[in-house]
């Protein structure tokens, strides 16, 4: 989301700025830890598949599901709160 203007001064402008960051860093943080439990289910892959790459894997998946699913929630969220505020059809 690009900062607008307005922002310093509206409230609801700066909320929204702010949760906009938070499903941002949410969804970096989120993809980041399926990369890693991609990296982790390929190097067991090879090296020999143990009970501990299993549980790395799998608690990588769980960690980014659980960070993925919110930030993905409010980002489609505050896209519309924007194009609402523009005037622009919601899509549906």
């Amino acid at each position: 989301m690009t900062e607008h203007p307005a922002a310093a001064s509206d409230p609801i402008l700066e909320r929204r700025a702010k949760f906009s960051r938070a499903a941002d860093l949410g969804k970096r943080l989120g993809y980041t830890a399926f990369l890693l439990a991609m990296i982790a289910f390929f190097i067991a892959l090879f090296t020999g598949f143990n009970d501990t790459w299993g549980w790395i894997v799998i608690a990588c998946l769980l960690i980014g599901s659980v960070l993925l699913l919110p930030a993905i929630i409010v980002g489609y969220a505050v896209k519309a709160a924007d194009r609402a505020d523009l005037g622009l059809p919601d899509g549906h």
